[in-house]
């Protein structure tokens, strides 16, 4: 019921919400050829106004993801990074926009330690050192003028009037507020987000003045707008007061970077995904390269997802040793995603039970991700496709809003390896490979991916820290599984996680029967119920045959903030 409940609320605000603002909804009949998925209602009302417009794939997507800088300010913004993954339907180009955030210049190791070499509480959650160099901006601006057709004055346009008018906010933004009201209490410039010093109730109208004309500089200059001139100064103030080590160099410099994604065929499907610095796309490929080898029946069955939780299992441990930023480490990327390699990878893994993490190869270092991000998946009526993952890292990141801005910064710094015996916010082990270097992109779990096969092609992704991997790796095995694709069952299907350390798999509550639980358990496998579900996975689906498009967004979107 509470599933149901979750849905009809979003389509019943989607509706109230393209009223209160005009922005136009999707078309409606059967030969929707287009379609939208995002993690809230009015940036999906963005990205279909857009397409409304004229615009593409790609213009919906920089709509879409500066609304949800607006309306999901504690999960991603301008102040955040991301990986934008497209594809472009007349050429068939598809390429992965890095836009993750990069280390300041004048932030090193010693600024988390103090003169005992012991860690500096929440050095690396909260404050300046906290911060990253943002990548959103850049982003936007890069799409626009490489794959876009409209110009950001009209792309940006839902954005800002989103945050000068206002917006009511829902549920789950009051919800996340309250459990954030001290910290945002008591951060720089951060009392906006509340009302009155208070966590707002649903309804409240949150307006955001500074963000608007952040959005319309933007608009106007581009890439100048954000990382030159006054807004760069009251960034590079802000973060620096607040025991930072930002530098003007390391805002003019930051480049987006196009890379190569990650591309791979299993049983039929060919498969696109995120390359480095997410280490995901590799997670997905090593996983489902492994379970080639296997016969597999349902997911949901415990013979199978006991396959599932090995192959994770060595996936991650293959994380932990060699993934990073590849343009400061050699990741033998090709030997990693290679079949071979996935034949070797699996011999050891016994049908019967359970490998003991502590029995593979030893890590040195450990490194651990927050959960806290958004995802959109867009696909227009000529096949444009993207699929964005964006984050700010912690609920409402670093607590900075830099005056006369809006924006709120990031605490990305945290997802770089600090020293092997210092673990970070969530437990997930990684390598002195990605410890901190100037300009240097902290590794990621972010796993935007398209999957095509006979039925047409999947575009899909999570939130979720490291469990975005275990995420859209059971998606895309249910999906391939299913003669026609039920993509609400897809997004909303019961998920379990395995990231080699610590050696346990995590369920979701009250979604696994006692049955499967002890069949897991028998095959020695050690279970642990999370506190909450998690995810808010985002899926659109166009079909080869007709060219009809669906999307549809998780239900647990309303009842998630902080994995």
């Amino acid at each position: 019921m509470m599933a149901f409940t979750q849905i009809l609320w979003r389509r019943v605000t989607i509706v109230s919400f393209v009223a209160f603002f005009g922005f136009v909804g999707p078309s409606t009949g059967a030969q929707q050829t287009a379609a939208i998925a995002a993690a809230h209602p009015l940036a999906t009302a963005a990205g279909y106004a857009i397409l409304e417009r004229g615009g593409n794939a790609f213009d919906a997507a920089i709509a879409i993801t500066a609304a949800l800088a607006v309306v999901e300010p504690y999960s991603s913004g301008l102040g955040g990074g991301g990986f934008f993954l497209l594809h472009r339907a007349g050429d068939g180009v598809q390429v992965m926009v890095d836009a993750r955030e990069t280390a300041p210049s004048g932030v090193t190791n010693a600024h988390y330690f103090d003169r005992d070499g012991k860690p500096i509480r929440g050095a690396s959650i909260r404050g300046g050192t906290a911060v990253a160099i943002p990548g959103v901006p850049a982003g936007l601006v890069h799409i626009a003028e490489r794959y876009g057709r409209l110009p950001l004055t009209v792309t940006l346009a839902p954005a800002t009037r989103l945050a000068r008018e206002g917006f009511p906010i829902d549920v789950r933004y009051a919800r996340i507020a309250k459990l954030r009201e001290t910290f945002l209490q008591s951060g720089a410039n951060t009392q906006g987000f509340l009302d009155k010093g208070r966590a707002p109730s649903t309804g409240f109208v949150l307006k955001q003045p500074e963000l608007a004309a952040t959005l319309e500089r933007i608009a106007r200059y581009g890439f100048a707008g954000f990382y030159e001139g006054r807004l760069a100064d009251a960034m590079i103030e802000a973060v620096n007061q607040a025991g930072g080590a930002w530098r003007r160099a390391d805002l003019t410099s930051y480049k987006v970077i196009e890379r190569e994604p990650v591309r791979f065929n299993y049983r039929g499907a060919r498969i696109t995904t995120a390359a480095l610095p997410s280490a995901g796309g590799i997670a997905l490929a090593q996983c489902l390269g492994m379970l080639e080898g296997f016969t597999l029946g349902q997911v949901g069955e415990a013979s199978t997802d006991h396959l599932v939780i090995e192959a994770l299992r060595r996936a991650f441990h293959d994380r932990a040793r060699y993934l990073a930023d590849p343009d400061f480490v050699q990741v033998p990327v090709a030997r990693l995603i290679s079949a071979d390699y996935a034949r070797r990878r699996a011999a050891d893994i016994d049908l019967t039970h359970a490998t003991r993490s502590d029995a593979l190869e030893a890590v040195e270092t450990a490194h651990f991700e927050s959960h806290d991000t958004t995802h959109l998946s867009v696909v227009d009526s000529e096949g444009n496709r993207v699929a964005a993952t964006i984050t700010i890292n912690l609920l409402f990141g670093a607590g900075i809003v830099p005056v006369g801005t809006g924006i709120l910064l990031n605490n990305e710094m945290d997802d770089f390896s600090l020293r092997p015996d210092v673990p970070n916010a969530f437990q997930l082990r990684g390598s002195i490979a990605n410890r901190i270097e100037p300009r240097k992109r902290p590794l990621s779990s972010m796993t935007p991916t398209f999957v095509e096969d006979d039925k047409g092609v999947l575009i899909l992704g999570a939130p979720g820290g490291s469990r975005i991997v275990s995420q859209v790796l059971l998606a895309i095995l249910q999906y391939l599984q299913s003669p026609d694709p039920d993509l609400e069952g897809l997004v909303s299907m019961p998920r379990y996680h395995h990231q080699f350390w610590p050696d346990l798999v995590e369920i979701e509550p009250n979604r696994y029967t006692p049955e499967w639980r002890a069949a897991i358990a028998a095959k020695g496998h050690a279970i642990q119920s999370a506190n909450r579900a998690w995810g808010n996975m985002q899926a659109v689906f166009k079909a080869k045959r007709d060219g009809v498009a669906q999307a549809a967004s998780d239900p647990r979107g309303e009842d998630v903030g902080w994995y």
